[in-house]
């Protein structure tokens, strides 16, 4: 008979991945109090003890692999502002970047594993493609920037007008990650 105050061992490791795997996402958020840059969660598989008291079967935690959404170049243009700023950013699927700016003065360099990784949980996130589809209003704004945004074959993107609605969070998220990495 199995002490009633301890877990499986199987259920042990597996509640502790999932911990670890909340808690990494939990470091920035947006004007409504959740995480941009993370894609929403979509519960995995749990294990269950059997009627029969049996010890319930192993499972191992969903693990989304890295290169299926990394194989998408990522693509960013800002424009505008008070300057005229002209900057594009290209994001390779191995993590590769390189900033051009206007006058054309070049930067190389190579995500980390941890934005490569914030990187493809992004691109894989399904409320880019419906952003995409959203009409963007007009702004009254001057000297603001202007974003577009290229994932794959979806582009989407807004103006950095304060007195505009919010810009689109997914989209936001990609930006942001992009403009703080390649920095």
């Amino acid at each position: 008979m199995r002490p009633t105050d301890m877990r499986p061992a199987s259920t042990t490791g597996v509640t502790i991945a999932l911990l670890v795997a909340l808690l990494a996402g939990c470091t920035t958020s947006d004007r409504a109090g959740t995480t941009p840059d993370q894609p929403p969660s979509t519960p995995g598989p749990t294990a269950t003890t059997p009627a029969n008291g049996a010890p319930a079967p192993t499972v191992a935690p969903t693990v989304v692999p890295t290169t299926s959404a990394a194989a998408i170049r990522v693509m960013l243009k800002r424009s505008g502002g008070f300057a005229g700023r002209g900057d594009a950013v290209t994001v390779e699927p191995d993590g590769q970047w390189a900033v051009v700016d206007r006058a054309g003065s070049r930067r190389t360099g190579r995500l980390d594993p941890a934005d490569l990784g914030r990187l493809t949980g992004l691109a894989a996130d399904p409320r880019l493609a419906a952003e995409a589809r959203q009409t963007a209003a007009s702004t009254g704004c001057a000297d603001v920037f202007s974003y577009q945004l290229t994932v794959g074959t979806i582009e989407t993107g807004y103006v950095d007008c304060p007195t505009d609605a919010p810009p689109p969070p997914a989209t936001r998220a990609l930006v942001e990650l992009l403009l703080r990495a390649t920095a």
